[in-house]
C-alpha cells in the first residue's frame, strides 16, 4: 500500500471514530436533559414544593463555588464540576428519598458507571461521583454540603410558605454538615428568609415605584 492509499484509509477510520463520538455525546446531550423532568421525591413526603433534579445540581453547583471561596486550598473548579456530576445517575435510576433508601437503593453507582462507558469523558464523570461519594477530600466534603446546603434552602422556602413540617426537617438537614464554611452558611440560610435578597418592606420601590436620580454630565441617570 502507498502513502497516499495509506492516508486515506486513516482519514476514512478517523472520520469515521468521530462521527461515532459525536453520536455518543448527542446521546449524552439528550439524556443530561431528563434531568430537568426528573422530580425530586422528598418533596412529596414534605407535602409542598416541586423541584427537578436538574433545579437541584444547578444550585447545588453555584452554593459549591461559593463555599470554595472560604478554602483557598480547594480546587473551585473541580468542586463545580463534582457538584454538578454528583446525581447524574438520577436520570436513570431517579431520584430517592431517605425513605426510599432505608428501603432499597437502586444501582445508582451502576448508572454511572454505564453513563462512563458510554462518552469519551467518561472516566472523569465516573472518577468525580466515586470521590463525592467517598466524602475524604475538601472538595468532595465542600460538595456535600453544597448539596445539604440546597436541601436546606428549598425546605426553608417551604418554611416560608407556611409548610410548618419544613422547620424540623431543616434542623435534621442542619446536622449533616460537616466543613466549617458550610456550617457558619447554614446557621445564616436557616435565620434569613428566602427573599431577603430582593425585597426590602422599606424600600419605597415597593409602595410607589420611584428611583432617585443623579445628575451626570447635564443628563440624569437612575441611582
Amino acid at each position: 500500500m502507498n502513502i497516499m492509499k495509506k492516508i486515506a484509509k486513516n482519514m476514512k477510520k478517523n472520520n469515521k471514530n468521530n462521527k461515532e463520538i459525536y453520536h455518543k455525546i448527542a446521546n449524552f446531550v439528550y439524556e443530561t436533559n431528563i434531568h430537568s423532568k426528573t422530580p425530586r421525591s422528598g418533596l412529596w413526603f414534605l407535602g409542598s414544593g416541586e423541584q427537578s433534579v436538574a433545579e437541584h445540581l444547578f444550585h447545588a453547583a453555584m452554593i459549591a463555588y461559593a463555599l470554595a471561596y472560604f478554602e483557598p486550598k480547594a480546587d473551585k473548579n473541580k468542586v463545580v464540576l463534582m457538584a454538578l456530576f454528583h446525581d447524574i445517575g438520577e436520570g436513570r435510576v431517579s431520584d430517592h428519598n431517605y425513605i426510599h433508601q432505608r428501603y432499597g437503593r437502586l444501582a445508582e453507582e451502576n448508572a454511572v458507571k454505564d453513563i462512563a462507558k458510554s462518552i469519551p469523558f467518561g472516566k472523569e464523570i465516573l472518577d468525580l461521583y466515586k470521590e463525592e461519594q467517598e466524602k475524604r477530600t475538601l472538595e468532595a466534603r465542600l460538595v456535600k454540603d453544597a448539596d445539604n446546603l440546597e436541601w436546606i434552602t428549598t425546605l426553608r422556602a417551604e418554611e416560608a410558605k407556611g409548610n410548618i413540617k419544613a422547620h424540623e426537617w431543616i434542623n435534621i438537614a442542619s446536622k449533616r454538615l460537616k466543613t466549617d464554611a458550610g456550617k457558619k452558611l447554614g446557621k445564616i440560610l436557616i435565620n434569613m428568609h428566602p427573599d431577603a435578597w430582593w425585597f426590602d418592606a422599606k424600600d419605597s420601590w415597593f409602595i410607589d415605584r420611584e428611583q432617585k436620580y443623579k445628575k451626570w454630565g447635564g443628563k440624569k441617570y437612575k441611582k
